[in-house]
């Protein structure tokens, strides 16, 4: 997922618990800003549900995939605008009123979606959110870090990614609840615009970074702070510390240069960094191209595509996704420092690719398998209600549901017996529909009664255990550990980039993959990917596990080899190479 958790570790939680008693005004501050956090998981998992609905009261959305895919990917797309933007407007008006702005576009486009006559409406409001998500994901850990005492820091970043995934698996709550409501994906829309406003009133009350306010050379007001966070022996030690990280970042500034452009030749022609870059942009993209985001953007349609027709009952079993992937999360945070980085995301890999294998096969077996189409059943309500197409073709007795689902405006309504036998391809109308679900028959427009179907839910269950505490979230710790510290902000920026724009291709894409490829062939190819990704992984991908980052920087320097590739003779006497 995009913005991962910092590491913590047991040390640290315990600490942060006293630390919270002592000072409840540090659980106030962090919580607050969390929120963030928080609408950035539910924006960003709220429209896998309200799509199923979007769809019924849109003609034109169920018709073309192309503008279902633009609702779901508009909010990435503002996302990489976002991100790029809070960094700037992070420097220039602090983090405070940042996350100030963030909640405006988040209500401004919560309002703009609950009440979008028409489906440009909701691209523009998707997009709006989106500049907020990205936004809150630059800000909000960045707020908590600077404004947290440094020994429970990592425990309340963590807290935030909490946050953020607990953010994605109540969107999934929120969306059951409204699926009986009128005006259903309304609510499920617009409701994010509560926790912006709860958000917008917070920060007005709570101050802004002390390491901002002491940059822009406002050392009393960042003493202040600093103040009610430290006990009175401390406040000096972290003044005169907060004064040498600060001169420190101003040297390394003027040494780089301050234009974006200076920094990146910078960074680009430091070995280190370059192989620091290679290591972390491949974890982030190997990240998204196993195909995480299909299933949390998409995963009520998958689940309707393994043969679950409700819309409730959909969006009622993809809750296990986002709650698994909310655990994982937890996981990932009591294996990373046990079991070390690389290791982890490795196993990660490999059990994601074999679910993506198993996936494709299910999928596939559940293609071949669909219920016949039968004439009698088809004629039942009517040969006006008959699909056209079907009673155009030559040879009607070879048409399966699947055959039925791929012919222009036509749906599989089922047997009134059993859903796996014989049914009816009529023409996708509301009328024809009603006239279906009457009978007590099901009505399937995006997959096909299937036995198979509960397996392939189960198989996505397993995908998120796999991919949640290794690939999920350790691109994030390496990320913030793999560069060197002048250079972290500008490594770290890249890597998100590259996350982001990975993400708005898969997500962008996914629906019109599933067509032309089928789901067992769209899954078949995220599992190609993620092979690529694993190879690139074993080979540029270093354990960062307990070193220090002097360790790191001298290792990427010497240059990276697998174990396989080389002997602790060859690690001992080699000369270091001179180039990446």
């Amino acid at each position: 997922m995009e913005g991962g958790p910092h590491k913590a570790n047991k040390t640290e939680f315990t600490e942060c618990w006293r630390a919270i008693w002592r000072t409840p005004y540090i659980m106030l501050l962090a919580m607050s800003a969390g929120i963030g956090g928080f609408l950035f998981g539910y924006d960003t998992g709220v429209i896998s549900g309200a799509l199923l609905y979007i769809r019924d009261d849109f003609e034109a959305v169920e018709k073309h995939t192309w503008l279902q895919e633009m609702i779901v990917s508009m909010t990435v797309a503002g996302a990489v605008v976002g991100a790029g933007l809070g960094g700037w407007l992070n420097d220039k008006l602090g983090r405070r009123k940042s996350i100030i702005i963030a909640d405006v576009l988040f209500f401004i486009g919560a309002v703009v979606m609950a009440s979008a006559p028409a489906p440009w409406v909701i691209i523009i409001g998707r997009l709006l959110v989106g500049l907020g998500v990205g936004m809150a994901s630059m800000t909000a850990p960045l707020y908590i870090s600077e404004a947290s005492p440094a020994k429970i820091r990592g425990a309340l970043v963590s807290a935030n990614g909490l946050l953020l995934t607990g953010g994605q698996f109540l969107s999934y709550l929120i969306n059951l609840a409204f699926t009986r409501v009128p005006g259903t994906w309304r609510w499920m829309l617009g409701i994010a615009g509560v926790p912006a406003l709860v958000q917008f009133i917070l920060m007005f009350f709570l101050p802004e970074s002390p390491r901002w306010l002491y940059r822009q050379n406002k050392v009393d007001e960042a003493r202040a702070i600093l103040e009610r966070l430290y006990s009175a022996d401390e406040v000096e030690q972290e003044m005169n510390a907060l004064k040498e990280s600060v001169e420190h970042e101003k040297a390394e500034s003027k040494a780089i240069g301050d234009s974006m452009v200076a920094k990146l030749k910078s960074a680009w022609g430091n070995t280190v960094v370059r192989r620091g870059l290679y290591a972390g942009v491949t974890v982030q993209v190997a990240q998204q191209f196993v195909g995480i985001n299909t299933v949390m953007y998409y995963s009520p349609t998958i689940v309707q595509l393994a043969g679950f027709a409700s819309n409730r009952t959909a969006i009622a079993l993809s809750i296990i996704t986002s709650a698994l992937n909310a655990a994982g999360t937890v996981v990932s945070m009591l294996l990373v420092d046990r079991f070390g980085r690389r290791k982890l995301i490795i196993y990660s890999m490999l059990g994601t690719i074999t679910c993506l294998v198993v996936l494709s096969v299910l999928f596939q077996q559940a293609s071949v398998h669909s219920p016949p189409v039968s004439v009698f059943e088809s004629n039942h309500f009517g040969v006006n209600t008959t699909c056209p197409s079907f009673l155009k073709a030559s040879n009607p007795a070879s048409w399966s549901c699947m055959s039925c689902l791929k012919a222009s405006q036509c749906s599989f309504c089922s047997n009134s017996a059993s859903q796996y036998k014989p049914g009816a391809c009529l023409s996708t109308t509301d009328p024809i529909e009603g006239m279906c679900k009457s009978e007590r028959r099901a009505w399937y427009t995006q997959g096909c009664p299937s036995k198979f179907g509960i397996f392939a839910v189960g198989l996505l269950g397993l995908y998120i255990i796999s991919y949640a505490p290794g690939i999920g979230t350790v691109p994030w710790i390496v990320n913030s550990e793999i560069y060197p510290l002048r250079y972290r902000g500008i490594g770290g920026g890249i890597a998100a980039v590259s996350n982001w724009l990975s993400n708005l291709v898969v997500s962008q894409t996914f629906l019109t993959l599933t067509e032309a490829l089928g789901p067992w062939g769209t899954f078949l190819l995220f599992a190609g990917f993620a092979v690529i990704g694993l190879i690139a992984i074993f080979f540029l991908v270093p354990e960062t596990k307990g070193l220090p980052f002097e360790e790191v920087e001298k290792m990427l320097e010497k240059g990276f080899k697998p174990k396989i590739f080389s002997s602790q003779k060859s690690k001992d006497t080699a000369p270091p190479p001179t180039s990446s």
